[in-house]
């Protein structure tokens, strides 16, 4: 039992990140509260312009008990915990904090519950992993993707607009032979993302076949330029929505166990 709720006060959630007008999270847990007669709880929204912004925020809020962490604050925040578990400790990624108010002072405490997502969007959609992928992107839902590949025996490439470090290539690095190879692409870059509609992944899609199935970690919209254009080629397609979702519900447990 959280501290707010042994000492039957209102436990605050909220989402840290910048900026956040996509954020689904505030409507999700504040439905979630209200269907399910949840009286105790309030979920905020914390648009912060900096990381460092960070304490001053644990200091006016005394009764939070549990962050999201969105873009671009799920590597930069880890100087600001305690410690990682799970997931976030592999990744050095982190989009859950938990707080334990126990204490003289609040311990926080990372995970990352984006591989649980991604593990339970891809059991919903039906896929199964082929033996290669390409990842799009390098930050941290890069990351909780690739950790999650590689736990399931999935090889991955990375590829960035920057790259930096060994195994990391271009977007002009790409071929119809790397493409033909790797049968699943996922987004995990914000390309595409509202209010950006018409931005997409610089990928050379008129070497998709219906073998490949594009997978989008952008929800809003619903199918972003990416997915159109695979649709186009008659691949699959999955936004994130299911991710999120699955991700969410994982937060809640752990914020409540």
């Amino acid at each position: 039992m959280g501290w707010a709720k042994k000492h039957n006060t209102m436990r605050t959630f909220g989402i840290i990140g910048f900026p956040l007008g996509h954020s689904w999270s505030a409507k999700y847990f504040s439905e979630k509260f209200q269907k399910e007669g949840i009286a105790d709880a309030e979920y905020k929204v914390f648009a912060l312009e900096s990381i460092n912004d960070l304490p001053k925020l644990l200091t006016a809020e005394p009764g939070l008990v549990g962050l999201n962490v969105t873009i671009p604050y799920k590597e930069k925040v880890i100087p600001y915990l305690d410690g990682l578990e799970g997931a976030a400790a592999e990744t050095a990624a982190v989009n859950v904090i938990h707080f334990d108010r126990s204490g003289s002072k609040p311990k926080l405490t990372g995970h990352n519950t984006d591989v649980a997502g991604f593990e339970q969007s891809l059991l919903n959609e039906g896929i199964s992993l082929p033996r290669k992928a390409l990842v799009l992107g390098t930050g941290g839902a890069s990351k909780a993707v690739a950790w999650g590949l590689k736990k399931h025996g999935c090889d991955f490439q990375l590829v960035s607009r920057k790259p930096a470090g060994i195994g990391t290539i271009s977007y002009t690095d790409l071929t119809g032979e790397m493409l033909r190879e790797h049968t699943l692409i996922i987004n995990t870059s914000p390309l595409g993302m509202h209010p950006n509609n018409e931005s997409c992944p610089d990928i050379p899609y008129h070497w998709l076949t219906e073998d490949h199935i594009l997978f989008d970690l952008v929800y809003n919209p619903p199918e972003t330029l990416f997915m159109r254009k695979g649709n186009e080629m008659g691949c699959k397609t999955v936004n994130g929505s299911g991710m999120l979702l699955g991700q969410a519900e994982r937060a809640w447990e752990i914020w409540n166990r």
